[in-house]
């Protein structure tokens, strides 16, 4: 399914075109059946995090010496725009395996590694990242989480929200104050295991716009003991400077989603105008509906192409974090966009819930505000002018 006619980019190989349809399979008969069941529950079947993991849809980016599939991030790009085609949009997978696994990959020592990516991998573990606290949002300098030393180990108090996978992740990494008083230098990154963290409690699921299925939660950690080998990494105080780091990665797996998107909404659309009739003819038959369209398809390419060459640059380790920025920011803001005139171009159906175009409305709002607000984005793009 795809209204907008890129040329591959050169990046995708032949193992990554045919690791495309074996996800866009193996999610057509295997996921997407259970959308509707899972919106009305409000959250994904556990069993089918372990059906990902079997089909190798799970940290695919991570080495094979850890359980991974050896690809690189390309392999999890292919996947995550395969969900956005599907209408997966709710899917906590491109989180699990394309931030917190390579958090460890990249920041771990090597004993966790092998303790945790193989089971983040076959979907054992389930992972979440827990940064947002409530009254901070964006400013990851001003957590209150307090990780403090205790003997051989640490305590962890405080509390999060917001958290994408919260109610079924086993696996969390937390951005906590190890020293207050050293502001950003203070922070870092522990990782509980929740099934060995008295004191651990799940709030609860909360109730949003959109994003129906997605388990985003209340997190709190009070007094949990946590070992010496929490700590991510060998050295106190490197928190900022290793989330500063994979946030590029992060705004573009969000752009990925916001592209998918974008392709999805226009495929409905034009097959829709083609079919619906008004006034005795067809909608696609009046210029409004063409012109419409038209612009529609124009900025979908120029933003396929864009979100192309970031993820060839993120294969080099060149994406930065302006160019990042400027593609969440402008890619979210185009989704929102084309998604608001698709669903126009529905007229009264598109406001129906029964009607794809109508979710994809609702959901498309989050990404805006994820990974960073999209006024922050604007502050970091202008920092370089």
């Amino acid at each position: 399914m795809s209204a907008v006619n890129v040329p591959r980019p050169g990046w995708m190989t032949e193992d990554l075109v045919l690791l495309e349809e074996q996800a866009k399979r193996f999610l057509s008969v295997e996921l997407v059946p259970h959308i509707d069941k899972w919106t009305e529950a409000g959250i994904m079947e556990r069993s089918a995090w372990e059906k990902l993991g079997q089909a190798g849809l799970l940290c695919a980016g991570i080495p094979e010496e850890y359980g991974g599939a050896g690809g690189t991030f390309a392999h999890e790009t292919v996947i995550n725009r395969e969900f956005a085609l599907a209408g997966l949009d709710s899917i906590g997978a491109p989180l699990h395996s394309g931030i917190v696994a390579p958090y460890i990959l990249n920041y771990g020592t090597e004993e966790q590694k092998k303790k945790w990516l193989p089971k983040l991998t076959t979907g054992e573990l389930i992972g979440a990242i827990a940064m947002s606290e409530p009254g901070t949002g964006s400013d990851l300098q001003g957590v209150k989480t307090r990780a403090q030393k205790s003997g051989n180990g640490y305590v962890l108090n405080g509390s999060k929200t917001f958290i994408t996978n919260g109610q079924h992740a086993n696996l969390i990494i937390v951005v906590a104050k190890t020293d207050p008083a050293a502001g950003a230098k203070g922070t870092s990154l522990m990782v509980v295991e929740t099934d060995e963290a008295p004191g651990f409690r799940r709030g609860r699921k909360l109730k949003k716009l959109g994003m129906d299925w997605a388990d985003t939660s209340e997190l709190f950690f009070d007094d949990v003991k946590l070992p010496a080998e929490a700590l991510l990494g060998t050295e106190e105080g490197q928190g900022f400077v290793q989330l500063m780091r994979d946030l590029p990665q992060e705004r573009l797996i969000v752009c990925t989603a916001a592209i998918g998107m974008i392709e999805r909404a226009l495929a409905l659309t034009i097959d829709y105008v083609k079919e619906r009739k008004a006034f005795g003819k067809a909608i696609i038959d009046f210029q409004n509906t063409q012109f419409e369209l038209a612009e529609c398809k124009s900025e979908a390419t120029i933003g396929r192409v864009f979100h192309d060459h970031c993820v060839e640059r993120q294969l080099r380790r060149e994406l930065d974090t302006v160019t990042a920025s400027m593609a969440k920011y402008w890619l979210t803001d185009l989704q929102n966009k084309i998604v608001d005139r698709c669903l126009q171009l529905f007229g009264g159906y598109g406001y129906m819930d029964e009607y794809p175009i109508s979710r994809m409305y609702r959901d498309a709002r989050v990404q805006r505000i994820y990974a960073g607000t999209n006024e922050i984005m604007k502050l970091l793009i202008a920092r370089s002018l």
